[in-house]
Formats: structure tokens, C-alpha cells, sequence
């Protein structure tokens, strides 16, 4: 009797706490309370149910082809070679395999053979007998070892993963313990980093660094190690440069990496920005499976050359828009393995745009579907996803929780920001990292109906937290040019004008949390926004964005139109020039620009492949922007005197 008590009492609160006043049948504990109109219909299907039209969309995460796990396998070793088996009887297609050699250069890259092996129903057996002679640059014959790396393609050619392994014996052939992503450099500072890489198989390597040797904490024992390794380096000194050899099992690798300069030393620094490398168009390395390795692979290679110390990218590295974390975790793999040769050496710190999300879909008959961040939060969300693929600095603010509209404050109802909003610093330099596509929903139309965050909504948490780390380096006197990233413009010029921070002037866009929607409009949060940014602060050299795939250089200033005709809500006041640099020039497909109220401001436009170098020279910043493709200047200008 107490039993049946508790499910009416249950089925009447959600009848009357659900926004909408629609009669879900029964609840289900994983949809987060955010969200709105979600239940279960006759047939306990989750579904989506319209309140303009009373229609059913079911849940349809739809499993993929390819996911990490299915592609990134191990081989058994064989009388010849290695046997590949994917398990799919449907999969054919090519692996194109070499060696790489056994001087390794700096950049280490496999050569590949001549040769390649056909996939058949899911197997293909690559032949490592062949690799004698004048062809093993790897000594395999003499030391019974060799790294091979290998290239998967489909029957179209499309490349969908570059992996390596390590070979062992001279027939039959074995698969060794092998470093199958990675080593990362990460989060450098004047006295740590923190190396990662992944393995074929668990084990507990070594990182040695100056004679000492560092593991990763366990907190609990774990006899047989893991896969993904995260090992923090620290008692070093600052502005020095550190060989570190990683060793596993009977192997060792050696790179190296150079610690931040001292605090106040101001020593002159080079880093370089883009973003926006998902796959673009002409065939070849310029799609590997959701990422643009061809021209990715220019902007590390020149970024390298310029000695930069570390690469800021913030969004859409990859295709993404996917309901597979697994296809999800394929396509950040293939974008870390891309830069993975530079990554050695220095840190590649990424933000996440929209297209890095992650999704529950519902099948509403749209191209698309009706989609919306990827629940449970806590273990499937493209904030974790995010946060799982990548080893950023984990300072920002914890979630969206606690805020106005927060609908219980007593649970976790909203994704972590973990280590998609941060910042970090290096000699007189702070970046900031915003997050623009937090709890996002793609299906702006229906936010209203469903919950969820527009593209390009800064929510209140992480402004307040961006206020308050700005006042913070604001008051450090060690610090003298900010820098604060964000992948949505809050003033596009080409390609986004219907959404970003602007959305044609319409300030109704604007999250819906538990069918409520919030006090500020778009136009109003990005006001908001920049007078953090230009009002409140002396420092913040620039906004650095994406999501339009060309460059573009905004001087904003107290003359410049920023608003919709007749618009009557509070304006910013710009008490000092300010620019807005957009650079989504990394391979995706171009934008050409658009007349916007604030085109005339626009100093700079181009449609080239753009890597952005920032020169610090004390209180000096200059800027260069360089097509790697071609090597040509596209502009030289100083920022900041």
C-alpha cells in the first residue's frame, strides 16, 4: 500500500511540475530536470512530445560504424606479419602501412611502404616479412623490433584512422606493449606538466625527467596498470628546457618540453591560435574522418618553426554533431593524432565549439532531428566527453548550478564546465577559455519547448566566474596582456549572422531551463559580455573566436552600430577601441563575408588558410597571420604598443 502510494504521488508531482502541463505516463530517473516534455509514452519508449502538435519524436540514438573502440584494435601477430579483425563483416576497404625509422627525426612520421593490404568482410593481414634490406629503416632484422604505422580507408578512400604499433620478432610476429596515442605535452607552467598518452595494454609506465622518475597516482591499486595515463611532472625550474623518456614495458621514448618563464621576468614569447579544422572538401588528408589533417598538419609544422610555446584552438576540431560518444572519441583521436608529432613538444590547449557535441537525438521527421546535450550529464554529456578526450587545466566554474533558474539546488542538474572553461597562463600572458555551446541545443526553434542553451549563450555562472578571474589577473602585477577565447563571435561577419551572439538582432533567443525561460536575452548577455571585457578591464588585448571559417580583424569602438533598427533595450557603452579577431580558417569550408552594422569596422577580411602568431615583446603584442599552406603574409599588425 506505502508502495503504491509513493508511484501516485510520483505521477501526480510530475503531472504538475511539468512546465508545459502535458501528462507524461512515467517518468524516467536519467532525464535531467532541466529538460521539459520528455517521458515515456504507451510502449515505455522515451519520446519528446510537441505541444504545438501533440506529436511523439522518440529517442534514436543510432549506433554508428565506426567508433574508436571498433577501429583502434590490436592485431595478433602472425607467421608473416600482423592480422587485422575488425569484426565487421561489412567493412572493406585498404591499410596502407610503413615503418618509422629507427633515427628517428624530431617529428616522427611513418613512411609508408609501397605496398598496402586489402580489407576483406573486416580482416586484412599487412605482411612485415616483406620490410628487409634497403626497406627496413626501422631495424627490425637486426634488434627483432620495429614501430609500424598504418593508415585505415574505406572502399572509398575516405581515410578514417592513422594508428601505429609496435612489431616484435622476425616470423611468426608479434604485437608489443605500444604508446597508441600520444605522448601530450599539457599544461605547462613555470615548475610542472603533465605528460599523457595512451596504450595498447595496461601497464604502469615511467616518465623520467632530470633524473627523476615520476608515475601516475593511483588511488586506488591497480596490479595491471591502465590504458590512458596521466603523469604529473613537477620540481622543475622555470624557463628551462627538460628531455623526458617515457618507459614501457622494454621500451623507451625520448622528447622534450620547456617550463614558462619566471613569473615577472617578462621574456618575449611566440603562440599561435586558430580554429575550425573540421573536415573540409577536395578528398584526402583534408577529411580524416571529421578532421582536416592536411591543412592542420601546415599550422602545427608552422607554428613549430616559429618556436611558439603553446597553440590555443578553440572549436570545432571536428564533424562531430554525433550520438555515438565512441564515433565521438574516433574523431578527437584523429585530431590529436593529426598534431600528435608537435604535441610532443609543446601544449595544444583546445575549446569546445558546437560542433564537439554530443547528442540525444529525437526523431521528430526533421533532417536532423530534435536534439539536445547527450544525457545522463554525469557520464554522457559533451562536457565529459570533452573533458574525458582532453587533459586542459581544471579551474573554471563547476556548472550552471546554483543560479536563478536553477530547478532543484539541492541536485547536480546541469552538465560540468570541467575543463572546457579555464584559463592558464604563460610568462606575462593569461588566456581565458569560454565555452559557447554549453548544454547546448542545436534545435534553437525548440528550445523553448524542450530546454537547453543556444548557440552562443554565455550562462550566468560562467560570466560571473569570467568577471571575477578578470579582476583577478587585472590586480596581478606579473600579468600584462589578456587574452580571452570563445568560439561563437559576439560579432560575426560571415557565415554566422543568424546565430552567434547576434542572431539578426533578436534578442528573444535566450536558454529555456525547466520550461522557463531566462531574464536575458542574446543582445543583452553579449553587452554583458564585452563590458567585462572592455570596461572592466585594461588588459584584455582581444577576443579571439571561430566558428566562421575565414579571418576576420574588428576594431570596435565607441562609434561602431552594433544594434538592431529600433532596438531599446540598455547599450554598451565602449569606453576603449577594442578588437575582435575571428579565426575559423583551419580547413573547414569558407564563409564569405556579410554586410552587418558593424562591416565598416571590419579592418581585415580573408578567406586563406590563417595561422594567427602573437609576438610578445614585454608590454609589446604584435600580430602576424600566415597562410601555412602557401607561406604568404596575409597581415603584420601591433596590437598593443
Amino acid at each position: 500500500m506505502k508502495n503504491l502510494i509513493l508511484v501516485l504521488f510520483s505521477l501526480l508531482l510530475a503531472y504538475f511540475t511539468n512546465a508545459q502541463g502535458l501528462q507524461i505516463k512515467k517518468t524516467f530517473s536519467n532525464v535531467p530536470s532541466v529538460y521539459t516534455n520528455i517521458g515515456a509514452n504507451d510502449n515505455d519508449e522515451l519520446v519528446f512530445t510537441s505541444i504545438s502538435n501533440g506529436k511523439e519524436a522518440k529517442l534514436s540514438d543510432k549506433s554508428t560504424f565506426f567508433t574508436l573502440d571498433s577501429i583502434r584494435i590490436n592485431p595478433k601477430g602472425t607467421k608473416t606479419g600482423l592480422l587485422f579483425n575488425f569484426n565487421n563483416d561489412n567493412f572493406n576497404g585498404t591499410i596502407y602501412y610503413g615503418l618509422f625509422a629507427k633515427q628517428a627525426p624530431k617529428y616522427p612520421q611513418a613512411v609508408y611502404f609501397q605496398k598496402s593490404a586489402a580489407i576483406k568482410q573486416g580482416v586484412s593481414e599487412v605482411n612485415i616479412a616483406q620490410f628487409t634490406g634497403k626497406y627496413d629503416i626501422a631495424g627490425l632484422e637486426e634488434n627483432g623490433k620495429a614501430k609500424l604505422g598504418y593508415r585505415i580507408a574505406n572502399t572509398f578512400g575516405k581515410i578514417i584512422y592513422n594508428g601505429q604499433i609496435n612489431v616484435e620478432g622476425n616470423g611468426p610476429y608479434s604485437v608489443g606493449l605500444s604508446i597508441v596515442g600520444g605522448p601530450f605535452v599539457n599544461k605547462v607552467s613555470e615548475t610542472k606538466a603533465v605528460i599523457s598518452f595512451y596504450t595498447n595494454l595496461p601497464c604502469s609506465p615511467v616518465v623520467e625527467v632530470n633524473g627523476r622518475k615520476y608515475q601516475a597516482i593511483q588511488i586506488m591499486a591497480n596490479p595491471i596498470g591502465d590504458l590512458h595515463h596521466e603523469i604529473s611532472i613537477h620540481h622543475l625550474e622555470p624557463g628551462t628546457s627538460y628531455k623526458y623518456t617515457i618507459h614501457y614495458g622494454s621500451y623507451q621514448e625520448t622528447y622534450s618540453f620547456k617550463t614558462a618563464p619566471a613569473a615577472g621576468s617578462r621574456q618575449e614569447i611566440v603562440f599561435a591560435y586558430t580554429s575550425d579544422c573540421r573536415a573540409g572538401s577536395g578528398g584526402g588528408e583534408r577529411d580524416v574522418y571529421g578532421v582536416n589533417a592536411y591543412i592542420m598538419k601546415k599550422m602545427a609544422a608552422l607554428a613549430a618553426s616559429e618556436n611558439a610555446v603553446f597553440f590555443q584552438f578553440t572549436g570545432d576540431m571536428i564533424n562531430g554533431y554525433s550520438s555515438s560518444i565512441g564515433e565521438t572519441h574516433l574523431q578527437f583521436s584523429n585530431f590529436k593524432k593529426t598534431l600528435e608529432p608537435w604535441w610532443h613538444y609543446f601544449p595544444f590547449y583546445v575549446g569546445a565549439g558546437n560542433h564537439e557535441a554530443v547528442l540525444s537525438v529525437f526523431d521528430d521527421g526533421s533532417k536532423y532531428g530534435l536534439a539536445v546535450d547527450k544525457f545522463p550529464f554525469q557520464t554522457k554529456s559533451t562536457e565529459r566527453i570533452f573533458a574525458d578526450a582532453f587533459v586542459n587545466p581544471d579551474n573554471g566554474p563547476l556548472s550552471e548550478d546554483g543560479t536563478a533558474y536553477d530547478p532543484s539546488p539541492s541536485n547536480q542538474d546541469f552538465p560540468a564546465y570541467k575543463e572546457t572553461v579555464y584559463y592558464y597562463t604563460y610568462g606575462n600572458v593569461a588566456m581565458i577559455v569560454l565555452n559557447s555551446n554549453y548544454w547546448y541545443t542545436p534545435s534553437t526553434k525548440k528550445i523553448p519547448e524542450i530546454g537547453g542553451n543556444p548557440h552562443g549563450y554565455i550562462m550566468d555562472n560562467q560570466l560571473r566566474w569570467l568577471d571575477k578571474t578578470i579582476n583577478e589577473f587585472e590586480n596581478n602585477p606579473n600579468i600584462d596582456h589578456i587574452f580571452v577565447t570563445i568560439h561563437t563571435p559576439a560579432f560575426p561577419n560571415g557565415g554566422h549572422a543568424n546565430n552567434d551572439m547576434w542572431y539578426y538582432g533578436n534578442n528573444n533567443i535566450r536558454p529555456t531551463v525547466a520550461g522557463k525561460a531566462v531574464e536575458k536575452g542574446i543582445i543583452e548577455r553579449r553587452d554583458e559580455f564585452m563590458d567585462i571585457l572592455i570596461n572592466k578591464s585594461k588588459k584584455v588585448v582581444a577576443l579571439l573566436c571561430g566558428d566562421e571559417h575565414n579571418y576576420s580583424r574588428l576594431k570596435l569602438t565607441r562609434k561602431t552600430p552594433i544594434y538592431p533598427t529600433a532596438y531599446v533595450g540598455k547599450k554598451l557603452k565602449v569606453s576603449r577601441p577594442f578588437w575582435q579577431i575571428t579565426n575559423g580558417s583551419a580547413g573547414a569550408p569558407y564563409y564569405g563575408q556579410e554586410q552587418l552594422p558593424w562591416s565598416e569596422s571590419v579592418e581585415k577580411f580573408s578567406t586563406q588558410y590563417a595561422l594567427m602568431l602573437f609576438y610578445i615583446e614585454g608590454p609589446k603584442v604584435l600580430l602576424r597571420v600566415v597562410n601555412p599552406d602557401t607561406l604568404e603574409e596575409i597581415e603584420e599588425i601591433v596590437l598593443k604598443e
